[in-house]
């Protein structure tokens, strides 16, 4: 499990920065449903540092909230079932 969300940490901090890099290239863009799904399979912690180190999506609100939102729903579903 450790594993798992080592890599879908570092995938989602990676497709932000290279979404970033998309953006200013004006090239084809990956969707928000995609990074939202990164973020909502483990991977919310790398997107939300991702965000941040490329300041990428940082203006938008459904991620300046939806990223920590999603990111405390899941610290709060790991504290749930391995502490309750």
């Amino acid at each position: 499990m450790l594993i798992y969300l080592l890599i879908i940490n570092a995938v989602g901090f990676s497709v932000m920065l290279y979404d970033k890099y998309l953006a200013k290239n004006n090239l084809w863009r990956i969707p928000e449903k995609s990074l939202f799904g990164i973020a909502v399979f483990g991977g919310s912690l790398g997107c939300l540092l991702g965000m941040y180190a490329a300041r990428h999506k940082t203006k938008h609100k459904s991620f300046t909230l939806g990223i920590p939102a999603i990111l405390l729903t899941q610290m709060f579903l790991l504290w749930h079932f391995c502490y309750k």
